[in-house]
């Protein structure tokens, strides 16, 4: 482990770095501008690696990978059910360290959609009546973010974080010759927006 610190730290030495982890944990994701729909939050996961400065300094970076499976629940038109979204994000985030054991974040993230199911109670989509679901979608991200994580016991950490996204969720979508577009597409700006709780290791000093 600490050939492996040494060689990250020759790689980033403007970052300061120190620290390597893992962290999972719950999402808690919905969108915005979407009562047309009638859109209600959806619980998902999240996964990922980071590395960081020690929180033993008062400014410092954590820069992450994670896997996120977010979206929303809705009903309309007599159709309900659940898209789920798939991102892979590359969270920037400055660190600010109250103590040792307590820190705040605020930085953004990028993020790119991997995958868009619709798990839908009625009337399922159709790939012959609309085409793939994932056209309808911006396939890249952008947003910020702001949260707190503790430090409470060696290498443990426990978050909390809320990523705004500011880029429309979806394309502006001309049916044309597929037909119309799904009713739990609205037309307006959707946004994504997503509350993580998090529990997770550092290696490190």
């Amino acid at each position: 482990m600490k050939k492996i610190l040494f060689c990250l730290s020759l790689i980033f030495p403007c970052l300061g770095f120190t620290q390597i982890g893992i962290k999972a944990g719950l999402n808690f994701a919905n969108v915005t501008k979407a009562s047309s729909i009638d859109n209600s939050s959806s619980t998902g996961f999240n996964v990922g690696i980071f590395y960081s400065t020690s929180p033993k300094k008062i400014l410092g970076s954590k820069t992450e990978l994670v896997f996120s499976r977010q979206g929303y629940d809705y009903q309309t038109n007599g159709n309900s059910g659940r898209v789920n979204l798939d991102y892979i994000m590359l969270p920037e985030y400055l660190c600010i360290s109250i103590t040792r054991y307590f820190q705040i974040q605020v930085g953004m993230q990028v993020a790119y959609l991997l995958n868009a199911k619709s798990d839908s109670a009625q009337n399922p989509l159709s790939g012959t009546q609309y085409g793939k679901l994932l056209d309808y979608y911006n396939r890249f991200d952008y947003g910020i973010g702001v949260g707190i994580e503790t430090h409470p016991y060696m290498g443990l950490l426990v978050g909390a974080r809320a990523n705004f996204s500011l880029n429309n969720l979806y394309k502006n979508t001309d049916p044309g010759s597929s037909g119309t577009q799904p009713s739990y597409i609205p037309t307006v700006d959707v946004k994504n927006y997503l509350l993580q709780i998090y529990l997770g290791w550092r290696f490190g000093k």
